[in-house]
């Protein structure tokens, strides 16, 4: 089994770091467990440090006071979340959820700093991803302010399929999940799928899907701003 130094290294955002001071930072990581549905943290609560996710998938999100969840993000092993409030002292910006049974570690405000002092390469590498967080957020303000539900989940439809690297795909995700990713309810995700298989557009088997026109989904998800 990979000691704790080497798991450290898959994790991109310090992939920069020597061993020893991977060795260093994971000896101070307190490590996590979660079942699925269980919360890792929820807005507001205080920051303690950076989660490492080794195992598992979860979604980053938003709740309304009236109790309607938007999805920010769904964030899969090996990366991390909970980058934003490191140094700005704030609590954290949205909740997380484990979708599957997540292992993580906990790295503390301080012991991060601290790497960060020693290697200016890792806060660089926090910039970067915290870059790629803003540019999640921008495109997501931009398709539920200007695109249409049905614009959205072409476009997203799209993404699983690049991400999948193939016309043919599970959905990464449940409907109601896809619904609050999209900022809608999931009848309205069904209502749309149903219209786009009618329109042979795509065919979905359970979770299966097949894009059969990608060129029509492109046209579909085109934002008129």
């Amino acid at each position: 089994m990979p000691n704790r130094a080497e798991i450290l290294a898959r994790i991109p955002l310090f992939a920069e770091l020597s061993p020893a001071e991977r060795e260093a930072l994971a000896a101070r990581a307190v490590g996590k467990s979660y079942a699925a549905g269980r919360r890792l943290f929820s807005e507001g609560e205080p920051c303690p440090g950076l989660y490492v996710l080794l195992t598992g998938r979860v979604k980053i999100f938003k709740t309304s006071p009236s109790g309607r969840e938007i999805m920010l993000a769904v964030e899969e092993a090996p990366s991390t979340v909970a980058e934003v409030p490191l140094f700005d002292g704030g609590a954290f910006p949205a909740s997380v959820v484990a979708l599957d049974d997540v292992t993580a570690w906990l790295i503390r405000k301080e012991d991060f700093r601290q790497a960060c002092r020693q290697n200016p390469e890792l806060a660089l590498k926090l910039l970067a991803v915290t870059g790629r967080r803003l540019r999640q957020l921008v495109g997501l303000v931009e398709a539920v302010t200007f695109g249409s539900v049905r614009q959205r989940l072409a476009r997203t439809l799209l993404d699983f399929s690049a991400e999948a690297s193939s016309d043919t795909f599970t959905l990464p995700v449940t409907q109601e999940e896809l619904a609050q990713r999209l900022g809608t309810v999931r009848e309205v995700v069904s209502r749309n799928l149903s219209r786009f298989q009618a329109e042979g557009l795509l065919r979905i088997q359970r979770r299966e899907v097949t894009l059969l026109d990608r060129a029509g989904l492109e046209r579909e998800c085109e934002l008129e701003i």
